[in-house]
């Protein structure tokens, strides 16, 4: 199942969602509501997030061994740095290989500072690309200090991630030439609302990998998406969200709509999105969908 996953990241069109796991004992309503739009019949696969803003949710490996067995389709599970030294991020990894969750999104981590949770101390023995080199070690059959496994782990395949808009797109390569000398199959970006946008993307990864004389095969792109049905969000992604660019066109024509009534300003929205993810999918089929949840809003767009 993982090979074929990779297999299809590398070779063909690829389509995953985002899970955020919530501030609950169970992830059970999570899976009903995919259950509810067979969402799991219109994705290759899915992805659970790790404590995003450092506030305390529910297990993202639990979250994926659930989906993963539930749906039969592979979970890229995130593994942040912020929550873990180097002890406990392979011990989870270790667990994590026996049960078939062996493809990893290496994060470094929000800041601690932005917490929930009372006086919470960030551990950041490193950044992500700490978490790539411990994969690199198990895949070559051996833990981080060098000393070798009697069972030689199953494979495992590294995702990470990078921003979608720069001032400076050349600082952009810098990072993915980084992540592909670090190991990374895939680089999912934060979500992208124009062509031109994608194809700058696609040219960078393009350039990094001829800097590395790299296999084009080796490190895929994936493109980040996550639909605007209200111009607040569009305002909040420009705004707050490091490495996202919302078109100004986005913001004008929902500001108009939000004025006629939040039923037009929805439309509107729903007809952006609707729209730009066609477009995306023609220039680069391989994409990552985030919703917070909103997965209506992810069925919709997707039938």
């Amino acid at each position: 199942m993982i090979e074929n996953f990779i297999a299809k990241l590398r070779n063909d069109t690829f389509l995953t969602l985002e899970t955020t796991p919530m501030h609950e004992p169970t992830f059970e309503p999570i899976i009903q509501k995919i259950k509810m739009y067979d969402l799991d019949k219109k994705v290759d696969g899915f992805s659970t997030t790790d404590n995003p803003l450092a506030r305390l949710k529910y297990s993202a490996l639990f979250g994926a061994l659930k989906l993963q067995t539930t749906f039969n389709k592979p979970v890229i599970t995130t593994m942040s740095m912020r929550d873990r030294n180097k002890v406990a991020l392979q011990s989870d990894l270790l667990g994590a290989n026996e049960h078939q969750l062996r493809t990893i999104l290496c994060l470094t981590g929000d800041p601690a500072s932005a917490s929930d949770q009372p006086s919470l101390k960030g551990v950041f023995e490193g950044n992500s690309t700490l978490l790539l080199d411990i994969i690199k070690c198990f895949n070559a059959g051996m833990d981080y200090s060098g000393k070798p496994f009697e069972t030689q782990p199953q494979s495992i395949y590294p995702f990470t991630v990078c921003n979608a808009h720069a001032n400076v797109p050349k600082n952009l390569m810098k990072k993915m030439v980084t992540k592909i000398k670090h190991g990374a199959v895939g680089i999912i970006t934060q979500p992208v609302y124009s062509q031109e946008n994608a194809k700058m993307l696609l040219e960078l990864l393009k350039n990094a990998k001829a800097e590395l004389k790299e296999d084009p095969n080796n490190t895929q792109l994936i493109l980040g998406f996550f639909p605007i049905v209200r111009l607040r969000t569009a305002q909040f992604l420009a705004a707050h969200v490091p490495g996202i660019h919302v078109p100004s066109e986005w913001m004008e024509k929902l500001g108009k709509a939000k004025k006629i009534s939040e039923e037009e300003e929805r439309k509107v929205g729903f007809e952006l999105s609707m729209k730009t993810f066609k477009e995306l999918k023609k220039i680069h089929p391989k994409i990552h969908i985030m919703s917070a949840n909103n997965f209506k809003i992810v069925s919709d767009i997707l039938s």
